[in-house]
Order: C-alpha cells, then structure tokens, then sequence
C-alpha cells in the first residue's frame, strides 16, 4: 500500500465546508442531484442519464477543457473507470488497483491509495478497474487480488480490507461496488479459471459478511455465518462433479431496482468454454444440459440473499457469451416498469421489473450465425450446426469442427455501458460487429490454470468498420441511427436532457453526438484511447464532463486478428475534465 499527501495546505481546503456522510438517500437521488455523482451508472438503475441540459446541441461546440489530470507512473493501461463527484473532489480508480482523490475545482491530486498486488495474480482481460463506491464517510474498491477496501473518504486512510477470494485459485475483482442499504455488495472474477461466480453482502462499517450467494446450482448461500439454502437443485442442469467448478463470473457488478427491492447481476460463462464437457452439446428438450445459473441475470433479495427470479440469455452456452451485461430499469412509453440488457450473445432484451419475465427480444448486430432468433420464452432457437465441433468425435480426439461463429466471444455488446434517454426513450448500445473462428478442444480442471477447452481467433466482418454505436427503441428493436467507428469501441456512454450522447473511441476521440440523428457535434482528441465512462455534473452553475483515456482492456489482449488492426494505439491515463464557460453557454 501507499498513499501519497498533497500540500498541507491544498488538503485544509478539499476538507473545508465538508458536506454531510453519503446516505441511503443520497444513493436513491443521484440521478435528480445534478451536483454530485455518488452512485456507478449515475443512478442505481444505471441510465447513465443527466437531466442537465445547460449543455445542448448549439452551445456544446463550446466545451473546452478546464484541467487535466494525470495518473502517472509507468502503470499506463486500460483506464476502464466512471468518476465519482461529492464534496469538492472527485474520485477515480486507475489500473493496477489504484485510487485517486482529486480537488474538483484544480484538478490536483490530494490523496492516492495504491493497493500491494502480490505476486501471481490472473486477471483474466489486463489489470484494469471500473470504479469505487462511495457511503458514509467511506469509499470502497476492488482490487485485482479480489479483496474490498474501505478508506476514509477524506484521508484514504485505510478502514477496513477483507479478502473476497483467493487469487491463487483464478479469482480477482473489478468492477465498481454496490451500496444497498448499509451493505457493500460485491461480485468476482475469474470465469476462464473454473471458479464459482458469488454475490457477497458485508457491513458497509465493519467489512463483516451479512450473506453470500453463489450463482451455480449445488453450492450453498450463507446468511449470518450459517448456511441459508442452496442455490437452484444440485445436478438439475449440470452433469456429475462439473458444478464444482462452474464458472458463472459475477465480474461486472449488479444494479439496484428501488422499485422492487431487488438486487439484480449477471452471471458469465459456464466453465469450460466446451459445452460438450458440461453434457450440453445436444439438445434434450428438458433443460437438463441449460448449467444455470451461468449466462443468466439473477434478481436477488437483498435483505438475505435470496434468488427471487432468473432469466438465462444464452443456455447451454458454448461460445463465451457472458451473462454479465449490466441490467437498465426504465419505465417504457405505455407506463410499463422493465429492464433492459444488451447480450454478449448479440440480442437486446426487455424483462419485466416485477419479476425478470420475458417480454421480447430484439438482435443488434448484424450476421448473428448461432442463433435464428429467440422464442416466445425467450430461449434462442440454435443453429445447432454453428455450435463448435466435439473432439471427442474427431480422428484424434484433439480438436473438434471449427465453426464461424457471430458474434465473437468478446460480444455483440461487453462490459462497456449502454445508457438511456428519459427525453428521447432510446437506448445508446456501444456494439461491434465481428464473428470467430472457434473450436473446442479437451480440458481437465487444474486449480489456478486457465479453463477453456477452446481456441479462437476473432475477425471483424466488415473491411470499413468495427464498432458501430446504436440508438435503439426498446419498444421496437428498431435502429434508429448508427454511428460507425474503424476500430471496436470499448467505452461507456452517456446521455443528457440537452440532447447529446458521450462516448470515446479507441481512436483517442470524446465525442458528443446529437441523440436525435447520430451526427457529430463536438469531438476532443485525448491522446490515448477511451475505455472508460464518461460523467457530467453542475458546478458554480456551469456544467462540466469529464472522461479518462488510456486504451488497454480485452482488445489488444483477446482481438486475434482485430487485435492486429489496433497495435498502433498508445497506452495512456488522463483524466479530462471539460466545461461550459458561462459566457459561452448560450452562444448558438
């Protein structure tokens, strides 16, 4: 660990006027509070919306920047986090388990927290972090040897720090916290190593786990240090001993339905990537080979942990396609309450918010080959011929039939949060198009050692472009416009009552483009490429929007061949924050 100390003097004023400790209440209103960004997704139904609308479509030519931060050090890669604004500072979290306080007027550094990673940690998609949590007079992070940390808001003293799982065996964290009320609620990562994917529940003061609840069927939750009850029915949906080490990653964190007190994540893939080895190669007609819960959105009781409902994307999952993406809660155009997710497996769903039912689903990408469509129920109809190949049943029993498969494993959609228009009742989907060659091939479980059964190799499907931003009706599953970018496009977005959608390219572009059309209003060359989410926020009545840049995550690690058409990109880590200069705000 290390914390590095600004000047006494720039410390005294970050602490003077200090506001009151964060509550439950803060968290429930940080979309209406337009001062502050106190909860990831700018709201707990994570709409990454702002009513602020200082900003719009005629003045926001006239952003400019207002300071520049940078995290420094040789630790320059995949800058994945969303700021968090209270008090006078902001806060952010860097690579390698970094944690930075930042005066929001000057943009100078009064604290940092440097997690001591040890030596031998896996991280599977590179050493990256997506945010911290911020309640009471505490902020609380990950870090990449799956612990949670708890500083002193204002200090970055360390309070508290617990162990979530060990690292040796495959597992790490992070992804952004959840606070619900009094508990700091945490995932796991680690699903290409055989591990088991688990919500746990601490006390947001002590650290002390209130509950847990792993996401495979045969392992048993916990309430208060005694076992509560099992998750699903042992071996309903997994063969043998395989549901020991299952997979089902919680790796991107949950969200908060207030509505419905629900707690809502996403499992990741089932392990091994070979679906032949969980006995879901072929379909049986009775679900038996789905391995739930992996590839699936829970909704979980978050007074004890219990599961109350589950919709499974992708059953019987055999290319990688997570079921992490995050959860949105919106009310649609009839009045009705629904969630919204966009599948790694290249469907946008909608989910009703009572109880995680079905309601429809729409593809948003192009040539999707393993699926013709989803069913009245919401399973996909396979194309059981674009499943990869059993090597049990090939000559030499190594490699079974490479099949092109669309989308790849990195997703029609990944982690990179889409956001939702309150004005214009559209969704803003970060998406690519590009499909894999992948086969499987024979695995055992080794304790720490990556738990494929398969190999890959991604390619984009069009020569122009790779990403391809998508304003959506949910309603619909219309397309109302498409923003196409050459290389894959890895960052958040975001929304605004002003019209505008934020979002950054690997290119080094932050751009604002008009909700309505797609067109490009205003674009900030940032030096390196943007991987993280942007925020916007009212100051001294002036609105600001900040972003980080620093180009890393899965891409140049997984890409293949779209790997090789983005080697050229710099590694970086700045914080940009821009504003509105009152005097330009109404200028047209």
């Amino acid at each position: 660990m290390r914390r590095l100390m600004m000047t006494a003097t720039v410390s005294l004023l970050a602490m003077t006027v200090a506001q009151a400790d964060v509550t439950e209440q803060d968290l429930a209103n940080d979309q209406a509070n337009t001062s502050q960004i106190v909860t990831n997704g700018m709201g707990r139904h994570l709409q990454r919306y702002s009513p602020l609308e200082t900003l719009n479509k005629n003045n926001v030519k006239n952003l400019m920047p207002a300071w520049a931060f940078s995290l420094g050090g040789e630790k320059q890669r995949g800058q994945e986090t969303q700021p968090l604004v209270y008090d006078g500072m902001m806060y952010i979290t860097g690579s390698y388990s970094r944690l930075y306080a930042i005066d929001l007027k000057t943009g100078e550094e009064v604290w940092q927290y440097d997690a001591r990673l040890p030596e031998g940690i896996l991280p599977c998609c590179d050493v990256i972090n997506r945010g911290a949590a911020i309640y009471g007079d505490k902020i609380y992070f990950g870090t990449l040897d799956a612990r949670i940390v708890a500083l002193d808001l204002k200090t970055g003293d360390v309070v508290w720090r617990k162990k979530i799982a060990n690292y040796k065996e495959g597992y790490s964290y992070t992804a952004a916290p959840l606070i619900v009320k009094g508990l700091v609620i945490t995932g796991n990562s680690g699903g290409e190593f055989g591990i088991v994917g688990e919500v746990q529940a601490r006390d947001a003061d002590t650290g002390e786990i209130v509950w847990t609840r792993p996401v495979i069927e045969g392992h048993m939750g916990t309430f208060k240090g005694e076992e509560s009850s099992m998750t699903g029915t042992l071996n309903a949906t997994w063969p043998g001993d395989m549901w020991k080490t299952g997979g089902g990653a919680t790796w991107l964190g949950g969200s908060y339905d207030i509505e419905t007190d629900t707690l809502v994540f996403g499992a990741g893939n089932p392990a091994p990537w070979n679906s032949w080895l969980r006995n879901a190669g072929e379909p049986t007609g009775d679900n038996s080979g789905d391995n739930l819960y992996a590839a699936s959105r829970i909704g979980i009781n978050p007074d004890n942990g219990e599961i109350k409902w589950h919709f499974q994307t992708t059953p019987r999952e055999g290319w990688d396609f997570d079921g992490v993406n995050e959860v949105v809660a919106y009310t649609d155009k009839s009045g009705n309450k629904r969630f919204a997710t966009a599948d790694r497996n290249g469907f946008f769903y909608v989910l009703n918010r009572e109880d995680g039912a079905f309601v429809n689903a729409y593809p948003f990408v192009q040539k999707i080959s393993w699926a013709e469509g989803i069913d009245e129920n919401g399973r996909p109809i396979y194309v059981e011929n674009n499943r990869p190949g059993n090597p049990a049943s090939a000559a030499d029993g190594k490699k079974g039939e490479t099949v092109f498969a669309v989308p790849s494993f990195l997703g029609g959609k990944n982690w990179m949060p889409m956001a939702y228009s309150q004005k214009t009742g559209n969704f803003y989907v970060p998406s690519n198009e590009w499909g894999m060659d992948i086969w499987n091939e024979p695995i055992t479980y080794k304790k720490g050692a990556a738990y494929l059964g398969s190999g890959f190799t991604i390619k984009p499907l069009f020569e122009d472009y790779i990403g391809s931003l998508k304003a959506i009706d949910p309603d619909t599953g219309e397309v109302k416009w498409e923003y196409k970018n050459e290389a894959p496009l890895w960052a958040g977005v975001m929304t605004t009552a002003g019209g505008l959608v934020f979002t950054g390219t690997p290119e080094g572009k932050f751009l604002a483009l008009d909700d309505e059309t797609g067109e490009v209003l205003w674009s900030f060359q940032t030096g390196s490429g943007i991987v993280g989410q942007p925020i916007t926020w009212e100051q001294d009545g002036e609105q600001y929007v900040s972003v980080i840049s620093g180009w890393g995550g899965a891409v140049p690690l997984w890409g293949g061949e779209v790997a090789k058409k983005v080697n050229y990109l710099n590694q970086g880590g700045t914080l940009w924050t821009f504003k509105l200069p009152k005097q330009l705000a109404s200028s047209n």
